[in-house]
């Protein structure tokens, strides 16, 4: 390895200390389906996101609370503290394609319709103060205007 490569691979090294995350990866459900629930937990307390994933009917709710609770866990053994209410929440939540496995079903005349089965990975990262995204920037932003105009 390169010296420049090294340099590069001990800084992501030391900002992974300081960052509390889980991937999961490979897993047997679609982007779509698993970002619908991604969606409903991202930017949400870690214990109020829990009780979220536990009650929803999704498949892909079970697999995002295990990855949740595994978070957690991982900002519990990296600062050797309990979180406490309130000061933990799901700063990035990333839901991105991986292999897509490719079959073939049986179609009329002699043809093949193809199949994708799709699965993806799933980065979830916690924090103690939630990380402003420029939607929500952009959001505030439109409503101090908003205000400045009825002023």
């Amino acid at each position: 390895m390169g010296k420049r490569k090294r340099l590069v691979a001990e800084a992501r090294k030391e900002a992974n200390k300081s960052t509390y995350f889980a991937k999961l990866n490979s897993c047997p459900t679609s982007p779509r389906k698993m970002r619908q629930v991604a969606d409903l937990v991202r930017g949400m307390e870690a214990y109020k996101a829990l009780n979220v994933l536990k009650f929803n009917t999704r498949e892909a709710s079970g697999r995002l609370e295990k990855l949740l609770k595994s978070a957690i866990a991982n900002y519990e053994a990296k600062t050797g503290a309990r979180p406490e209410e309130n000061t933990l929440f799901v700063t990035s939540l990333m839901v991105d394609s991986a292999l897509m496995a490719k079959r073939l079903r049986t179609a009329p005349q002699g043809r093949g319709y193809r199949i994708r089965k799709r699965s993806n990975h799933v980065t979830l990262e916690v924090g103690t103060a939630v990380v402003s995204t420029k939607k929500a920037e952009r959001k505030a932003a439109a409503i101090t205007k908003s205000e400045d105009k009825k002023n």
